[in-house]
């Protein structure tokens, strides 16, 4: 198993509604982390469609395992495998006569190494108006470990990610359209779960406006001793970031907080 794994962060202003325009803009940034040697690249939340929920019938599309599927998922299937790398982020997804805030991971073959329904669906952006809660968690093998898939609001229950790391998660992922005026509890619980889980935790947000919400960016890697490895500003960008996933065991070696819980009691 590597340890060390190099992850690129495409902080997008994504267009509402335009997944053309969304697609074209992310393909030039993947391109771009491609050129960089990353391993991962990471993409906001719904970053084809931004909150264009009440269009989810004309522009979701099944879930793809692989680019011959076609759709949307197909297409960013066929991203990763022409840049051979591994890409993941939201996109929204058709299933069984129902709409999903799906995170799908793909790998560098094209294949589709996980997928996740975002299961904490936040109401002040009306999506359990619009979305059906996915019903489980996932966490995926991966060359560099075990690594917890969640999706923005999901970031303020803590015991999802903490179920990710007493399985063994040594990365988690989070893409997001975190809007202001909570910049602050972005960044306060990016590093709380970090640290409170000793792991990875790579967070992707998206920049601009759309409609009267403002989304400030701040995209992150933060380290298992909660040190910021990298964070955006509120432009677009690509951050590119190596990290040792060797960092994770030793700090779970430092401090034996999971060996310490006390399960008889909590």
């Amino acid at each position: 198993m590597t340890t060390k794994l190099t992850i690129s962060l495409v902080q997008m202003d994504c267009q509402l509604g335009e997944p053309e325009a969304n697609f074209a803009a992310a393909t030039q940034s993947i391109a771009e982390a491609a050129r960089r040697g990353s391993d991962l690249v990471l993409l906001p939340e719904l970053w084809s469609t931004a909150y264009a929920l009440d269009a989810a019938p004309a522009l979701a599309s099944p879930l793809a395992t692989g680019p011959s599927d076609g759709g949307w998922f197909g297409r960013m299937a066929a991203l990763a495998a022409a840049h051979g790398l591994f890409v993941g982020g939201s996109l929204l997804e058709a299933r069984r006569g129902r709409y999903y805030n799906c995170f799908a991971l793909y790998g560098p073959d094209g294949a589709l190494h996980g997928a996740y329904r975002k299961v904490h669906l936040f109401r002040l952006m009306d999506e359990e108006k619009f979305l059906a809660s996915g019903e489980e968690t996932v966490m995926v093998d991966m060359p560099w470990g075990k690594t917890g898939l969640a999706i923005c609001y999901d970031l303020r229950f803590p015991e999802l990610l903490r179920g990710y790391a007493l399985a063994g998660a040594r990365l988690m992922l989070l893409p997001a359209e975190w809007p202001h005026p909570r910049r602050e509890h972005w960044r306060t619980l990016l590093r709380a779960r970090a640290i409170e889980n000793q792991c990875y935790v790579a967070a992707c947000n998206r920049v601009g406006v759309t409609g009267n919400t403002a989304f400030f960016g701040a995209s992150a890697v933060i380290d298992p001793w909660g040190a910021t490895l990298v964070e955006a500003g509120e432009v677009e960008t690509l951050l590119t970031v190596t990290v040792d996933l060797a960092r994770v065991d030793d700090a779970r070696r430092r401090i034996p907080v999971f060996e310490d819980r006390r399960t008889d009691l909590y």
